[in-house]
């Protein structure tokens, strides 16, 4: 019953907000002052991108900045058929009805962007579950005083609950090790100039839960890990500064901020604070060298669980740990002392910019990279290296805020899912990394995101490559401590292509790959190949018939291995 009162309050909370929903970038690395020698306000402004459904009404082409308001709601029905290649055979069939809508929203005071959908599964026997999914992704803004704006996003998809279990790409049916994750965002935003003085500030509360789901299979000798239930989050800074050239030839900010994450298992707690200045020193035409320096506290606790008469933890029916109420806090994870940073900063026009930097973080070397290239409207590069400590909940919530301001996100034609990324004239961005693991550990993660994005003679066309570090972070004295310092590692690449073949039809493919260690002694890699190819054509106004095929596979080392097909045919009424 309390999952369902938690999916209801998420489900009211993505609809709710997702009038004001817009991006923010996460203030993981502060060294990053603003600078720039480049008058944007001549840039031309993206358009954002809904899904290029022949069965939506398409978006015309108006001026930037002009009021557009752009909702379609619709109904769904499918019948889709499964077969598995490995298993003798085996062919099972379900069908789905789904509701959704599509919505754009671009006024002179607010923008947001919602694409959320409803599907019932209808399986015909015991191998096919009837179940209900929600899935969405939303953001936006309103500005309700001169640089005072209210800011919320939220996120509805399915993610593998464990790595080192069964690897599905497309998700159809009801397949094993994979669960429903929802998260939610809101708060004000702050933004504005007094004299040469800029002052920013913003504040974010969160909330982001995972559904109880078996994982199925796991390698011989593997115990599954405790899945995070939910947590609340909290995210607040706040910053004042100067650009360089103004009444002093170089810039400065001095900065603060707040971060916390309060989640339902153990009583965990993950808290991090800092204070920091930084300086900004032009050096040539579009280049500056930065530097910062500042102090940072983070503590990670957690309590122990209820032990049995034998001394081994207890779960509850949904496998989750039971917390002990009398246990102290253990300490998982402690930093505390000075910070420091030197970098550099690159813009030679309005569509290029690069910045690096190194220093001292966590205790230990840390650096971190960005690279944004649109040489034109037409196509651009992403490149993002970065290194942070959090939890679950909060780097979900820290991913969904740091959404381009303008994308296209599409769905996966045979389960409905919400892809995995977005990609849009800026670029591309993915939650590849932020759900790699459901694991309910605080951890520090390292890695790197590369994405390209382009619309050339009609192609749609997306790519993004990832890997990504996580070392957790837990009490070596309670009963996660199987987790303490484990490192798991993750590597993705995600292709996409769509084109519009006439008025009247499309045609888009996708193509998945993923490669988890999960780190755990006498667990082998999981290696997970997936594509899919859909055909959608309009048959009258409103009524659009789609077509679409699917294979994947994957096998995991020494253990299991798995290959499966998969078709549907539909049709949708768009109002």
């Amino acid at each position: 019953m309390q999952n369902r009162k938690s999916r209801k309050f998420i489900i009211i909370s993505l609809l709710s907000g997702a009038v004001f929903v817009t991006p923010q970038m996460a203030s993981a690395q502060q060294i990053a002052s603003q600078w720039s020698p480049i008058d944007d306000g001549s840039a031309p402004a993206a358009e954002s991108g809904d899904d290029k459904k022949v069965s939506k009404n398409r978006r015309s082409r108006r001026g930037a900045g002009r009021p557009r308001v752009e909702i379609t709601p619709y109904i769904e029905a499918q019948q889709v058929v499964v077969a598995d290649f490995k298993d003798g055979g085996e062919v099972l069939t379900y069908s789905t009805i789904a509701v959704g809508v599509d919505a754009s929203v671009q006024t002179r005071r607010a923008e947001a962007q919602v694409n959320l959908r409803y599907e019932r599964t209808i399986g015909y026997d015991d191998k096919v579950d009837d179940s209900d999914l929600v899935s969405g992704i939303a953001r936006g803004s309103v500005v309700v005083a001169p640089g005072l704006s209210l800011e919320a996003g939220g996120l509805a998809t399915r993610t593998k609950v464990d790595g080192r279990g069964a690897s599905p790409t497309n998700f159809v049916g009801t397949p094993d090790n994979v669960t429903q994750v929802y998260s939610v965002y809101a708060g004000p935003s702050y933004s504005s100039k007094f004299g040469e003085l800029s002052v920013n500030a913003d504040y974010r509360l969160g909330y982001s839960k995972v559904e109880s789901k078996e994982v199925g299979s796991l390698p011989p000798g593997q115990q599954p890990f405790d899945t995070f239930d939910d947590s609340v989050s909290h995210s607040a800074s706040a910053s004042v500064g100067m650009q360089p050239g103004g009444s002093l030839p170089v810039g400065w900010s001095v900065g603060a901020g707040y971060e916390r994450e309060d989640a339902g298992q153990l009583d965990s707690r993950f808290e991090s604070k800092f204070v920091r200045g930084d300086v900004t020193v032009p050096v040539g035409s579009g280049f500056a060298v930065v530097g910062g320096v500042g102090y940072e506290s983070i503590k990670a606790t957690e309590r122990d669980a209820l032990r049995d008469g034998m001394g081994d933890p207890i779960v509850d029916g949904d496998g989750r740990l039971v917390t002990d109420p009398a246990s102290p806090r253990l300490t998982a994870y402690e930093e505390d002392g000075i910070i420091w940073d030197v970098g550099v900063l690159w813009r030679p026009s309005k569509r290029t910019s690069f910045s690096a930097y190194y220093g001292q973080r966590y205790g230990s070397d840390t650096f971190g990279a960005n690279l944004a290239y649109q040489p034109n409207n037409d196509w651009a590069v992403n490149v993002s290296v970065y290194d942070t400590v959090s939890g679950f909940g909060n780097n979900l919530n820290d991913n969904l805020a740091a959404l381009p301001t303008s994308f296209r996100s599409s769905r996966n034609p045979l389960s409905g899912d919400i892809g995995s990324c977005a990609f849009g004239q800026s670029g591309g961005f993915c939650f590849n990394n932020a759900l790699q693991s459901t694991n309910s550990a605080s951890f520090r993660s390292r890695g790197v995101n590369a994405s390209f994005s382009s619309t050339v003679g009609g192609w749609d066309t997306g790519i993004a490559i990832g890997y990504d570090r996580r070392k957790f972070l837990t009490s070596a004295l309670g009963a996660r401590a199987d987790l303490s310092n484990l490192v798991d590692e993750n590597y993705f690449a995600v292709a996409s292509l769509g084109k519009d073949l006439d008025r009247r039809s499309r045609f888009e493919s996708n193509v998945y790959a993923s490669y988890f260690d999960s780190g755990f002694a006498g667990a082998g890699g999981v290696l997970g190949l997936g594509f899919n190819s859909s055909y959608y054509r309009q048959i009258i106004r409103g009524l659009s018939a789609t077509a679409a095929v699917g294979l994947e596979s994957y096998r995991q080392e020494d253990f299991d291995s798995d290959l499966t097909g998969s078709a549907l045919v539909g049709l949708r009424y768009s109002f």
